[in-house]
């Protein structure tokens, strides 16, 4: 059984607020978001943390590219645990670069490098973890989705409205690069 607990963004989370304090979470219990057609749970985050890091996972269907986007101040980490994930990924010095990761790939992001990511099968699963020394990330998900209850993927895909795209990404250094093209396929 999974304690929950009420936290400064959720009535009811199964994750502690205070940093230092030990827990366990079972399987599937983190806070969940729906974003995309993605089911995001998160197991630790800045509160838990001081904001040294972040640890979540991303399960999702066969799908369209997730947007170019980066971080500026935000180190972010890919291993694959179920199905195939495309990883494409812009250095700093305009080299850009894809790989198909499967179960047990790994993929690492530095900060300011332009990313995107493809499931390329139904039931790929991410495991992220994401530092820098600024705040961490995790909330980005479910402001910019919606915070979900039940476990899975969600029946209809969450696209969020334009103006959060303008406004959320911002808190959660975040930038997507509409315009962005990929040279690699």
């Amino acid at each position: 059984m999974t304690i929950e607990y009420a936290t400064r963004y959720r009535r009811t989370s199964r994750i502690p607020a205070e940093p230092g304090k030990p827990y366990f979470i079972e399987k599937g219990e983190g806070d969940r978001a729906h974003l995309f057609g993605d089911l995001i749970t998160i197991y630790a985050g800045g509160e838990q943390t001081e904001n040294t890091f972040n640890f979540f996972t991303v399960e999702g269907p066969k799908a369209d590219l997730i947007p170019a986007h980066l971080h500026t101040d935000t180190y972010e980490v890919f291993y694959v645990t179920q199905g195939a994930v495309r990883l494409f990924v812009e250095g700093t010095d305009g080299e850009q670069q894809e790989k198909l990761l499967t179960p047990g790939d790994f993929g690492f992001v530095p900060k300011n490098c332009t990313h995107a990511y493809r499931m390329e099968r139904h039931h790929s699963q991410i495991v992220g973890v994401a530092a820098g020394p600024g705040a961490t990330f995790e909330r980005f998900f479910e402001n910019l989705g919606v915070p979900a209850e039940q476990l899975g993927l969600p029946h209809q895909p969450v696209v969020p409205e334009p103006a959060k795209f303008e406004t959320v990404p911002q808190q959660y250094d975040v930038r997507f690069l509409p315009d962005h093209q990929w040279r690699t396929r």
